[in-house]
């Protein structure tokens, strides 16, 4: 495992590790940027793993974010989304419920 400068680094509990796409149609919708934007916003956190995924199998809805082992799903992900993921969920540990997958984290009103 390295973390997003290259080092090594150690699972210690409580890590958390954020995948994000990077297969094709995820990649047609800014995934490569989502995953930059997601390393140079969690450089700082040790405890956060970023790394790129193959097919998370949502395709209708990328670009897919998957955090562990939280087992929170994102859809439809955007750069300028990064920093309230990292804020919130990341740093405070209240997932973004406007970001949910809705295939995977269904809403009963």
């Amino acid at each position: 495992m390295s973390t997003s400068k290259g080092q090594k680094s150690e699972n210690h509990p409580g890590d958390r590790h954020v995948f994000v796409c990077q297969n094709q149609s995820c990649l047609r919708h800014n995934s490569q940027e989502v995953l930059n934007t997601f390393k140079a916003e969690t450089e700082n956190l040790a405890n956060v793993h970023i790394e790129a995924s193959g097919c998370l199998g949502q395709c209708s809805t990328g670009p897919t974010v998957r955090v562990m082992p939280d087992e929170i799903w994102y859809c439809r992900v955007q750069p300028n989304n990064v920093s309230l993921i990292v804020r919130q969920h990341l740093q405070g540990n209240q997932p973004v419920d406007d970001m949910l997958h809705p295939r995977i984290h269904p809403r009963f009103y």
